[in-house]
């Protein structure tokens, strides 16, 4: 992938080119040019900058000289597959995809079928001999647009056909879905830039550190069709489990569906085993491309993949989001297998992680004669306990709740930062609130089925994501000990040489400063540190903002009963300030 020169705000593919800029393109587009690269089959794409996202924003409408480089990235995808975008032949069809330098998964939504009308839909219906699936591509993107372009905030999901949900558009917003592909196109590029400055994309944002003026790239891709025919389908893997971090091939498959129906929890998909059956080379042939991409990246992969008429497409590949029980199996694994020396290892396990990973589980017993309200799959581990509520409004003015919902979306993530836990009717491991709680290390369990909402809502609950079961009432929990963890007990031994202070669990260096001794005085605030103090106790030290302080202060010693977290903290502000 490389920079045509007479192009300013496209990057356009080409057969041998050099990598670019994550910054530039995103990483979405990125990670085609990198598998793309490996060898494997990638639909063909073009990419609109992330600069030109941030002229979008400075001048306050499209950047001059944007809307004929379009028309230039569509022809190359035109002479890559002998297309015609809007024609009453071979028509083009593409999707229109957010994409970050930084991944935040669910942020910004896909626009799938872009380049549909009646006309398209006719020549759909002639090419492939089959008007249901040519109807079923115009009605989806009539919806997609509706919602994602247009604003419309009816439920278009599960209406008939293209007439119902243009009627529903038009009543709610005013609005139709223009029929000249190209105006779909403009208006889907800037509906994107838009969606990076929505609320829930500052939420994600604000939640991780992300910088608000970080901007989207747009990759413009062409589409491949997981519902064409009863040989199609569409897919992720994770190359290891994101959840235990074990090293096997983890995700689900959708028989007759595209992606979107898969990550957005409408649908329950099946087991990656399915595809193993029903087309046990395409299958060989994704494990073969998810091996590549693991060892490529050295990381654990999450790869979106759409099968048509049998063969098999990638999408995209990212690191994987994955828990905090994931994140540290991974870690060790991959020093074990040679791919990571124990320094790098250390960067991807954090603190938090590791906090969240010796939070409190229910006690043995406890659970043995408690009232099981709800069962799903479990999708991210841990225990809570709280008030259930059922909009992520009430899910941030109650500390501590549970959010319920039929499926999560993007319109859902602020309410589900807010969230002890989350629960859904609908969906499988690898949908929205799936990945999210994942990627927030929040309890979730999803698809416990038609009527959990109305069945939980009001009610204290504790939430056993770790098994999928939904408990009434307040039940006991108990907490691990990082000392009886191999993984984590090696963690604190690469994480003791790397850093720059000791942690103990008793003082051995005097003088001694207790922070809680003063809690009375700084309330939650940094205390400040007596001059001449090399040891430090007190709950606020084993918080990041107070490892750095206790650094910064030249302190030698730190004393908390949990010591890999703050060994990690320390390691990481290390390595920031070196």
């Amino acid at each position: 992938m490389s920079t045509t020169t007479s192009l300013q705000w496209l990057v356009v593919p080409e057969e041998i080119a050099a990598e670019p800029s994550r910054d530039l393109v995103g990483g979405k587009a990125w990670s085609l040019w990198r598998m793309r690269s490996l060898g494997l089959r990638v639909p063909p794409a073009f990419v609109v900058t992330t600069e030109a996202c941030k002229a979008y924003f400075a001048d306050g409408h499209m950047p001059d000289g944007l809307d004929e480089e379009l028309v230039a990235g569509i022809r190359f995808l035109e002479q890559k597959l002998g297309r015609t975008f809007g024609g009453s032949e071979r028509p083009l069809l593409v999707s229109v995809r957010s994409g970050a330098a930084v991944s935040m998964p669910g942020m910004m939504d896909t626009i799938l079928d872009l380049g549909c009308n009646d006309t398209v839909e006719a020549a759909l219906a002639a090419e492939s001999s089959d008007p249901e699936f040519a109807a079923e591509v115009h009605r989806r993107f009539t919806g997609f647009y509706g919602r994602l372009v247009l604003g419309c905030t009816e439920e278009l999901d599960e209406l008939p056909d293209t007439a119902a949900v243009r009627a529903a558009i038009a009543e709610d917003v005013d609005a139709t879905v223009p029929a000249d592909p190209w105006e779909q196109l403009r208006a889907a590029v800037a509906a994107v830039f838009e969606s990076s400055r929505s609320r829930r994309a500052l939420a994600y944002r604000k939640h991780y550190g992300i910088p608000d003026d970080l901007g989207t790239a747009v990759t413009i891709q062409a589409m491949v069709f997981g519902n064409l025919d009863d040989d199609s389908g569409t897919g992720v893997l994770f190359t290891r489990n994101p959840v235990d971090g074990t090293r096997e091939p983890y995700g689900e498959y959708l028989a007759g569906g595209q992606g979107e129906d898969v990550v957005s929890g409408r649908i329950t998909p099946e087991p990656l085993s399915y595809l193993a059956a029903r087309w046990p080379s395409v299958h060989a042939e994704l494990l073969e491309a998810a091996e590549c991409l693991d060892r490529e990246g050295r990381d654990a992969q999450d790869i979106e993949f759409t099968v048509q008429s049998g063969e098999l497409f990638l999408l995209q590949s990212r690191p994987a989001k994955r828990t905090a029980r994931a994140a540290v199996r991974i870690a060790v694994a991959l020093v074990d297998e040679g791919v990571l020396e124990p320094e790098e290892a250390l960067s991807r396990v954090t603190a938090d992680q590791i906090r969240t990973l010796l939070r409190p589980e229910i006690a043995a017993g406890a659970a043995d004669d408690a009232e099981v309200l709800a069962s799903g799959v479990p999708a991210s581990p841990g225990v809570a306990t709280g008030p259930v509520v059922d909009t992520p409004e009430a899910a941030q003015a109650t500390p501590g709740s549970i959010l319920v919902r039929k499926s999560t979306s993007p319109d859902d993530v602020h309410g589900m930062i807010a969230a002890a836990a989350v629960i859904t009717e609908q969906g499988g491991s690898t949908s929205h609130a799936a990945v999210v709680s994942r990627a927030l290390d929040t309890p979730c369990v999803v698809g416990c089925g038609v009527g959990t909402v109305a069945a939980l809502v009001g009610r204290t609950v504790t939430v056993d994501a770790t098994t999928g079961r939904v408990y009434a009432g307040e039940l006991p929990t108990s907490a691990a000990d990082e000392s009886e963890d191999d993984d984590l007990r090696r963690l604190t031994e690469w994480a003791e040489r790397a850093a720059p202070l000791t942690v103990s669990t008793t003082a051995v260096l005097e003088p001694v400063f207790d922070a809680d001794a003063a809690v009375d005085e700084v309330g939650g605030k940094l205390p400040d540190i007596p001059a001449g103090t090399r040891s430090v106790r007190g709950g606020i030290f084993c918080t990041l903002d107070g490892v750095r302080a206790a650094m910064d202060a030249g302190v030698e010693e730190i004393v908390t009963a949990r010591r890999l977290p703050v060994l990690l903290a320390a390691v990481a502000h290390h390595r920031r300030i070196s």
